[in-house]
C-alpha cells in the first residue's frame, strides 16, 4: 500500500512538472515564433546599426540623399546608419540585394528613378518588382537631369552640339550611370527628339560618368544635377540644359532643353525603401522619424543646394508616383526602341 502511494505521488509530481513544462513553452512561443523579426517587433526599435543600401556610387544622388538623412536618423535614434554602396548595372545589383535582405526593420535601400521606375521600363525580366518586392517609405527630393559636356567641345549651346553631332554621326558618346539608369533614357530620350547618333557608354553610376566627361574620355553626361552641380560651378563642365520644364535655382542662366525641344522633361528621383515584409509599425516609425528629418531647414538647404527639390512624400503618395514613372518611361522606351 505505502509502495502504491509512492508510484501515485511520484506519477502526480512527474505530470505537475510535465505541465508546468508546457506552460514555460506556450509562454516562450510567441518570442520564438517571431524569428528573426523579434527585435524589429519591440518598441524599444531601434537596438541595433541600422544598414542603407544605396543602388548606386558613393557621390551620385541616391548616395548625397542617403548619406545626409542617414546622418541625422541617426542622431535621432542614436543608433549608427551604415550606408552600404552597391552601384552596378542601373541599380539592379544593389536593389536586388535590398530585396534579399531581412525584413527585420534594419535593413533599407535608397533607390532612384533607374532602380523603380525605369528599369521596369527597359528590362524584360528585372530579379526584382519595384512595387511587389519593396514598401515604399518616404520620396525625398527630385531632381532635374542636366547635360554637360567637356568644355573642349567647340558647342557652347544645346543646339551647337545637336548641330556637331549631326556633320559627324557617331564621332560623339553619352556616359550613364549604367544600362537602364535615368541618364540613360534621358540621353535616348535627347537622341530621339534631335535625332543624331551618340554612342552610348554605361558605368558603374554617377561618379565615375562625371569623371570621364571631366576627363574628355567621353563627350555628354545627361544625369542626375547633383553630382554634377560643382563640376558645372567650377567650370570644369559646360551645362547646355536642365531637363525640367522651369529653370533650376541653382543654375538660373542654364536653359531648359524644353526651350529646344518643347516638352522634354525627365526628372531624377530618390527615395527611402524597405523589403517587402518589414512590419508595418517600424514602416511607421521610420517614416515618421524620416518626415521629421525632412522639416528641419539645415537638411533642405542641404538638398536645395545640391540643385533638388525636398519632397517628403509619404507612403501611399509615394506608390502613386512610382506608378505613373514607369508608364512614362515605358512609353519613351518603346518610342527609343530600348530593351535591354
Amino acid at each position: 500500500m505505502a509502495m502504491s502511494k509512492r508510484l501515485v505521488s511520484a506519477a502526480n509530481a512527474a505530470t505537475c512538472s510535465a505541465i508546468f513544462a508546457g506552460v514555460l513553452s506556450a509562454l516562450a512561443l510567441p518570442a520564438q515564433a517571431q524569428g528573426p523579426n523579434a527585435a524589429a517587433n519591440s518598441s524599444t526599435w531601434p537596438t541595433r546599426p541600422i544598414k542603407v543600401i544605396v543602388a548606386g556610387t558613393p557621390g551620385d544622388g541616391a548616395d548625397l540623399a542617403g548619406r545626409l538623412l542617414g546622418a541625422k536618423l541617426q542622431e535621432r535614434l542614436a543608433q549608427p546608419f551604415i550606408i552600404d554602396n552597391k552601384p552596378g548595372a542601373g541599380g539592379i545589383i544593389g536593389t536586388e540585394a535590398a530585396k534579399n535582405a531581412p525584413a527585420d526593420g534594419y535593413n533599407f535601400l535608397v533607390g532612384n528613378a533607374g532602380s523603380h521606375a525605369i528599369n521596369a521600363a527597359v528590362y524584360a525580366k528585372l530579379p526584382y518588382h519595384p512595387l511587389r518586392d519593396f514598401e515604399p517609405v518616404l520620396l525625398i527630393n527630385k531632381a532635374p537631369n542636366v547635360c554637360v559636356i567637356n568644355p573642349q567641345i567647340p558647342a557652347k549651346t544645346l543646339g551647337e552640339f545637336v548641330a556637331l553631332a549631326k556633320a559627324s554621326p557617331g564621332k560623339y558618346s553619352f556616359a550613364s550611370g549604367g544600362n537602364g539608369s535615368s541618364a540613360h533614357l534621358t540621353g535616348e530620350y535627347l537622341k530621339l527628339v534631335a535625332g543624331i547618333d551618340l554612342l552610348h557608354v554605361p558605368y558603374k553610376g554617377a561618379a565615375p560618368a562625371v569623371a570621364d566627361v571631366i576627363g574628355g574620355q567621353v563627350s555628354m553626361f545627361c544625369g542626375n544635377l547633383p553630382p554634377a552641380i560643382p563640376h558645372i560651378k567650377s567650370g570644369q563642365l559646360r551645362a547646355l540644359g536642365v531637363t525640367t520644364l522651369q529653370r533650376n535655382a541653382e543654375l538660373p542662366d542654364v536653359p531648359t532643353i524644353s526651350e529646344t525641344y518643347a516638352g522634354f522633361e525627365s526628372v531624377a528621383w530618390f527615395g527611402y525603401f524597405a523589403p517587402k515584409g518589414t512590419p508595418p509599425e517600424i514602416l511607421g516609425q521610420f517614416y515618421t522619424e524620416l518626415a521629421a528629418v525632412m522639416k528641419q531647414p539645415e537638411v533642405r538647404e542641404k538638398l536645395i543646394a545640391q540643385g533638388t527639390d525636398p519632397v517628403a512624400l509619404p507612403p501611399a503618395e509615394f506608390r502613386k508616383f512610382i506608378e505613373g514613372e514607369i508608364d512614362k518611361w515605358t512609353k519613351v522606351a518603346r518610342a527609343a526602341k530600348v530593351q535591354l
